[in-house]
């Protein structure tokens, strides 16, 4: 499987998702994937993960042998993306 087929079955199931799909290995079986959706709003960190993982249904733990999940709704952002530019950190002028 390519990182691109599984970017587009996850973009065809939530059509306002924001999805990122890497091939962490190489292998086509080993994946990290980052969706942003409006679907997720108000749902858990398992309810997110359902709603991916059943898309792909036995898929998963056989040809998708694994699939790394970042799923957030509009307006979440990971901690590391909340620091401001420059406020310290690798190549940070002192």
């Amino acid at each position: 499987m390519q990182a691109g087929e599984i970017k587009e079955r996850i973009e065809a199931a939530l059509p306002q998702a924001q999805v990122e799909v890497e091939d962490f290995t190489g292998g086509g079986d080993h994946f990290r994937a980052r969706v942003i959706s409006p679907a997720f709003a108000g749902k858990s960190r398992i309810e997110r993960h359902r709603l991916i993982y059943a898309i792909f249904g036995a898929e998963i733990g056989g040809p998708i042998h694994a699939l790394s999940l970042q799923t957030l709704a509009p307006g979440e952002l990971p901690s590391e993306r909340q620091q401001p530019a420059g406020a310290g950190g690798a190549g940070a002028s002192r």
